[in-house]
């Protein structure tokens, strides 16, 4: 399967989880400032590097599922980023999936220009570097943040939440081709 076909796959389940999700709870996570979406992420990645690293595992929740919430939080984490005006009203559904589609179009975009570069060297990844990026780009991310979300030579917070829902996507990918062996 194409990279194009795959990435569609796995990111359409995570948005279909996402809408599901925004009929239970509405858009309840309006509230949630760049540091609290960052550590929701941060959350899911150390109990995912947790389980690849023997930790006992008491919480019966699939690594799977972690990675859907990563690269759904990042892209929450994208749509805060628009909401300046710290609008907190509900949106309705069909509003969320076009902010949705807005933000997948955006990091699907990036991902298709860097895989052509990089000729799909994220096949070749492990699981575990894939965690261990998207924590980094956590702490970067952070660092941008007590830089009052200035830098001076380097990508900002929107590139870092686009390249952490690329690495789930990439996880998932890879974790599904592993499966169908």
């Amino acid at each position: 399967m194409t990279t194009d076909i795959a990435y569609d796959e796995q990111v359409q389940a995570c948005k279909s989880l996402f809408l599901q999700k925004t009929k239970d709870y509405g858009t309840a996570w309006r509230v949630l400032r760049t540091i609290s979406v960052i550590d929701q992420i941060y959350i899911k990645a150390q109990r995912i590097k947790n389980i690849q690293d023997g930790v006992l595992q008491l919480v019966a929740d699939d690594v799977a599922s972690e990675w859907i919430g990563i690269l759904n939080y990042a892209v929450i984490g994208l749509i805060q980023l628009d909401n300046t005006s710290q609008n907190y009203a509900n949106l309705e559904v069909h509003t969320v999936e076009a902010l949705y589609n807005e933000k997948i179009a955006l990091a699907k975009a990036t991902m298709l220009l860097k895989n052509n570069d990089y000729g799909e060297a994220w096949r070749s990844m492990s699981q575990h570097s894939f965690v261990d990026l998207i924590l980094m780009k956590l702490l970067r991310v952070k660092q941008i943040l007590e830089n009052d979300g200035t830098t001076l030579v380097s990508e900002g917070i929107d590139a870092n939440y686009i390249d952490i829902i690329n690495y789930a996507a990439f996880a998932k990918i890879l974790a599904k081709d592993v499966a169908e062996k």
